[in-house]
């Protein structure tokens, strides 16, 4: 028997290697013969980098670079065992984690470090790369990122605009002579599922602003100063982002990717299964087991365990799915390829326990499973 096994990591609690580890261990319990064959996944938020670098057997690396409070902060990026491959995850240099609550303000948040990490992988030779931008602290429309690969945002008496979003309702001109030539031979790919628009009720700063500390004065101003920078990018640049889906992702760092970096975005689930190579990986399997943290409503909207479940069934293999909570809007998902979804009980798997028991747990749950249900 070959047992696929492909799970996110419990966010928080365990990594996708430690949940495929645990998963592993209690098949063998059931199935000492089984061939195993483990995936870690990532659907392009957390995790997305250990994931990818892992299943290609690349390096990650370390880099210092300006936080979202222009604080000095380090930051990882992995390059894929193809060498050239970058992968990249904002959060980890503007990321809303790195914001003490009380200092959450989005009118000065900066993206810059995430150009640092892009041109750090430049650097580095790659010339492709996979950004995911889930966990932002900015609403800049990535104007620190282009800042920080030698584009000039200029007032109306030439002068640099400083950081964050609200600098954007002074800019006058786009000054991109100076850009990192790299840049034009470098392939961007995002990592979304955001379909928001830059502006508008639904745009950047009125979605998710809140979360990054805005009041509804700060959305007003932010809302504005996005809509201003998307003027002047079709007026210089020829392009109209304003109402691209997803543009508005990670505080508009949707848009600067694409007017900027010619990015093209896609669901991350859909990057990491491509980069993986998941479904080469399941021909011939007998069964997949996926998971995440929480299974609820919205794992049907490009969470890891519907993805992997939908790669399953085009070769007709039985999916399953645990997890540490299923909420009671999470039953949909067997409607979208997922056969059996199961989670520890007695006692449940919650974070008062230690790794290795969270761990044990997982194991026990799914020996338990397979020796009563799968034949």
């Amino acid at each position: 028997m070959k047992i696929i096994i492909a799970p996110d990591s419990f966010k928080g609690s365990l990594s996708a290697i430690e949940v495929s580890e645990a998963i592993a261990q209690g098949v063998k319990q059931a199935y000492p013969d089984a061939i195993i064959e483990k995936v870690p996944m990532a659907d392009g938020g957390e995790g997305t980098v250990e994931c990818l670098v892992n299943a290609t057997h690349g390096q990650i690396y370390q880099q210092e670079v300006i936080g979202p409070l222009e604080e000095t902060v380090l930051a990882g990026f992995g390059i894929l065992g193809d060498e050239i491959t970058a992968v990249i995850e904002m959060a980890s240099a503007s990321g809303l984690p790195l914001v003490p609550p009380e200092k959450k303000n989005p009118l000065i948040t900066t993206t810059f470090g995430t150009g640092q990490l892009i041109k750090a992988a430049l650097d580095y030779k790659c010339r492709k790369m996979i950004i995911g931008i889930g966990g932002s602290a900015t609403n800049d429309g990535g104007a620190g990122m282009v800042q920080a690969l030698g584009i000039r945002l200029l007032d109306k008496n030439g002068h640099e605009l400083g950081f964050g979003g609200a600098q954007l309702s002074r800019l006058d001109q786009i000054d991109i002579s100076q850009i990192d030539e790299r840049i034009e031979k470098t392939k961007f790919l995002v990592a979304s599922d955001v379909q928001n628009p830059l502006c508008g009720p639904t745009g950047a700063s009125n979605i998710y602003g809140p979360q990054k500390g805005a009041t509804k004065e700060m959305i007003k101003i932010l809302d504005h100063s996005l809509s201003h920078f998307a003027d002047i990018i079709k007026r210089d640049l020829g392009k109209d982002i304003k109402d691209i889906p997803g543009a508005g992702a990670a505080g508009g760092l949707g848009a600067g990717l694409i007017a900027f970096l010619d990015a093209e975005l896609k669901p991350g689930i859909d990057i990491v299964i491509n980069t993986v190579n998941l479904a080469e990986r399941m021909k011939g399997a007998d069964l997949v087991i996926t998971g995440e943290g929480e299974i609820n409503g919205s794992t049907i909207y490009g969470k890891t365990p519907v993805g992997v479940a939908k790669i399953a069934k085009n070769y007709h293999i039985p999916v399953i799915s645990i997890s540490a909570l299923i909420d009671k809007s999470g039953w949909i998902v067997k409607d979208y390829g997922i056969d059996y979804l199961i989670k520890p009980e007695n006692p449940p798997l919650n974070m008062e326990y230690s790794k290795s028991r969270k761990m044990e747990l997982l194991a026990k749950t799914i020996a338990q499973f397979l020796q009563r249900v799968i034949e």
